[in-house]
């Protein structure tokens, strides 16, 4: 069965994902000084992703 066209990728994702994974916030906030070594990942605040 083929997948319909307009279901596929063109390899990289072309959009801006709104939405960052918890390790990508973890490094914004190390960053900006808002996260230390030994914190937890658990409740972070929010971040929006880098432009």
């Amino acid at each position: 069965m083929s997948v319909h066209p307009s279901l596929k990728t063109k390899g990289a994702v072309s959009e801006k994902r709104n939405v960052l994974k918890r390790f990508e916030r973890v490094d914004k906030l190390k960053k900006e000084g808002r996260f230390k070594d030994g914190d937890k990942a658990w409740g972070l605040p929010k971040t929006k992703p880098e432009a």
